[in-house]
């Protein structure tokens, strides 16, 4: 047996609305006592005076490369990346090579994760055969392999009348559809449509791209009472539809990024090719209405889309560089930096959207610090402030726009049922 005191630290939860200074007993793998002044002995005991603890943070969209892309990000390099960024759970979506639309490649992801023994890594099964959009996989075998749920992220699928039987059959397997929003027919381009890109002369993004494939969605789940999910939303349009539709008793859910509340498209002149992602960078008001979603509950999930590059790969210049950037190291600071210190939203509302609402959606028994409970916990020190430079990277890949910013918050250390996986040495 194994055990672990954490004293002294301020216990945010959000499933019991705790917000005050706890010690907490772990066991194993499981949270034994929550209380004040424990006295118990332990294994290790950490005084967490100044440090808060929540929940493990749950990555519910990001890019692990793995199988087929592993000179961007492994399995193994991606799980360090996440856990020193207080993830305690990450859902790497099916955009890989081979496509996770079998058994086989699903179990080999999982395996793969097992051996590298970090955090939980949950993985998307794709919709369709090797996301091709002519085929569906079969669900309930591939929830049954181990798919925590499916989406063919990155590449949309486009015929209207395949997604609906999509949900139609996630949804009767007690699973939904986390679609990536992206009508092709509009959606060419480098970088946001408008001034910026007229000014760089690249092809500028229309935001209709995202809001049309959303709005088909949002159709199809509200004609037939089915649940969907919109991927890393970042227009005002785009909340303004589905917060009417979730009015209405609509079953849509939704997340968005970091990056989509941190900055605009003027990052791009700034941060150039490592400011490039899909959808792109908005204006001043998508970034506001970004943050109003999030206040008002329109967005149920903040999400990393970490998405790894090459130096090499995204040196071809703006136009052609891959769209993404890394973001499990930035998720916590920059969310704390933009989000919670200008007074946006508190600290039980960012447990909300990064820990409680992802484990709800994904029917995880996690999200949550209660006896009884998985003891996966991250924490931090919520007003530590530093410049993030290249060499903090943990990460395969350093494709970042926060390098040289000022952030706010930094992991200390990274628990996942019950065992101490990172520790800011």
């Amino acid at each position: 047996m194994s055990s672990l005191l954490l004293k002294n630290g301020m216990v945010i939860d959000y499933a019991t609305k705790t917000n005050e200074i706890l010690d907490i007993y772990i066991e194993n793998d499981k949270i034994c006592k929550i209380q004040k002044d424990l006295n118990i002995n332990a294994d290790r005991i950490i005084d967490c005076k100044g440090l808060y603890i929540m929940p493990g943070m749950i990555d519910m969209h990001c890019h692990l490369r793995e199988p087929g892309g592993e000179h961007k990000e492994t399995i193994e390099t991606g799980s360090k990346s996440a856990v020193k960024g207080g993830f305690t759970t990450i859902c790497p979506m099916p955009n890989t090579n081979p496509t996770p639309d079998s058994a086989i490649v699903l179990k080999k992801i999982i395996d793969e994760a097992k051996r590298v023994n970090l955090c939980n890594v949950l993985p998307f099964s794709s919709v369709t055969k090797g996301e091709k959009g002519e085929e569906l996989v079969d669900f309930k075998s591939q929830l049954e392999a181990g798919a925590i749920a499916f989406s063919d992220d990155g590449v949309p699928v486009k015929d209207s009348r395949m997604i609906r039987e999509a949900m139609f059959k996630a949804n009767e397997v007690g699973s939904f559809i986390s679609e990536h929003c992206e009508e092709k027919s509009v959606s060419s381009g480098a970088i946001n449509a408008g001034p910026i890109a007229e000014k760089l002369g690249v092809e500028g993004v229309l935001p209709e791209a995202e809001q049309i494939m959303a709005g088909r969605d949002t159709i199809i789940a509200e004609t037939n009472n089915l649940h969907t999910h919109i991927c890393h939303i970042s227009t005002e349009t785009t909340v303004n539809v589905i917060r009417s539709a979730k009015q209405r008793g609509v079953k849509v859910t939704c997340e968005t990024c970091p990056h989509y509340y941190s900055f605009t498209v003027e990052e791009v002149l700034k941060s150039g090719v490592n400011a490039k992602m899909n959808p792109p960078l908005r204006e001043e008001k998508d970034k506001m209405a970004i943050i109003k979603g999030l206040q008002d509950g329109t967005i149920d999930a903040i999400i990393t889309d970490h998405a790894p590059h090459t130096a090499e790969e995204k040196g071809v210049g703006l136009a052609k560089a891959p769209n993404g950037i890394i973001g499990f190291e930035t998720a916590l600071p920059a969310t704390i930096t933009n989000l919670v210190a200008p007074g946006y939203i508190d600290y039980l509302d960012m447990v909300k959207l990064m820990s409680y609402n992802p484990s709800k959606l994904l029917k995880l028994e996690k999200g949550e610090i209660s006896e009884g409970k998985i003891a996966d916990l991250t924490i931090f020190d919520p007003n530590k402030k530093y410049v993030y430079t290249e060499d903090m990277i943990v990460s395969k890949s350093h494709n970042t726009p926060w390098i040289g910013k000022e952030l706010q918050g930094e992991v200390e250390y990274t628990v996942v049922g019950g065992r101490i996986v990172y520790e800011n040495k």
